[in-house]
């Protein structure tokens, strides 16, 4: 993977705004007097109006003249969120084993920033993409979740207890179930696990993001009481579990769901962070932190946690 200063946006980065004023000379003959008039006339693009004012060298029977002053709208100049992205984790310290993606969502405007589109592991944030499974499939049975379910959901998300991912992993059908779900909640770069390893489902910033749409937006397969059940969930993770995108909050105004893994094979962790948070501005933002090759599971929660304020700070300055 290539390291943060090397993935860049492709775009261009987006002109500064500049005020801009037009204004147009007219003159004007004077019928049947000894005079002429000169009239100035301003248009100021942001209001789309004019003004003239009229200066006559003598006689009083002058009359002025005024010419309308047409003036084209200015565009909006295109602000490119990636690129400014991208600049924000320059600030952000990766060391060199290490890769780390991160994706944002403004909620109040909608506008989002994604730096980085490979896959990682999920490790246990895909357990919330599990339970979003169960609770698609059972509004398409028409029932609610059973005793157990509820059980085992409220352990999997608030502890990340392993044992109880297992059991609904073989409940929604595994990675067939969970790739069905996916499909139609518009993950189209999530892949599950073989068998029963749930936690090296493969996946993306980009598509964790549009995961937490379906959770924390209105437009969802979810239904109004599966987001609330889910939201309710991950705004109670254990204590200590408080860690991740949670940085990026104002106090204790967020909703997450965290996942660690060593790796055997390397020794190294995979750190990943997904949730809402309230930021400093008060506004709401969906924030992705994915991270792999962390030497410790400390240094990965200080490199998500690094990416999520920077992913914030594109939009909350």
């Amino acid at each position: 993977m290539e390291s943060s200063r090397a993935r860049r946006s492709r775009c261009v980065r987006p002109p500064r705004r500049r005020a801009l004023m037009y204004t147009a000379l007219a003159s004007v003959a004077i019928v049947g007097g000894t005079a002429a008039g000169t009239v100035y006339v301003k248009a100021q693009a942001h209001t789309g109006t004019a003004a003239a004012s009229v200066s006559s060298s003598s006689s009083p029977t002058a009359v002025a003249a005024t010419e309308e002053a047409s003036v084209e709208p200015v565009a909006e100049p295109t602000v490119d969120y990636d690129e400014l992205l991208a600049d924000a984790m320059e600030s952000v310290t990766v060391p060199d084993d290490a890769s780390v993606s991160v994706a944002v969502l403004d909620l109040d405007s909608g506008d989002s920033a994604t730096y980085g589109d490979s896959a990682f592991d999920t490790a246990s944030i895909v357990k919330v993409d599990i339970l979003a499974a169960l609770l698609l499939q059972a509004q398409d049975e028409d029932r609610h979740l059973t005793a157990s379910e509820k059980s085992y959901a409220t352990t999997m998300i608030e502890n990340s207890d392993n044992a109880s991912a297992s059991a609904l992993w073989r409940i929604i059908g595994k990675a067939e179930g969970l790739d069905a779900a996916n499909s139609r909640l518009g993950l189209t770069s999530t892949e599950g696990g073989d068998g029963m390893l749930w936690g090296l489902t493969q996946t993306t910033a980009a598509d964790q993001l549009t995961l937490l749409q379906q959770v924390f937006g209105d437009d969802s397969e979810l239904s109004e009481a599966s987001r609330t059940y889910l939201q309710r969930l991950m705004g109670q993770i254990a204590v200590d579990q408080h860690w991740g995108v949670s940085a990026a909050a104002d106090g204790s105004a967020w909703a997450l769901k965290n996942g660690w893994l060593p790796r055997s094979t390397t020794n190294l962790w995979d750190i990943n962070s997904i949730g809402r948070v309230t930021a400093s501005d008060g506004k709401d933002y969906l924030v992705v932190a994915l991270s792999n090759g962390n030497a410790t599971k400390e240094k990965g929660v200080s490199l998500v946690e690094s990416a999520a304020k920077a992913a914030v700070s594109v939009f909350a300055g």
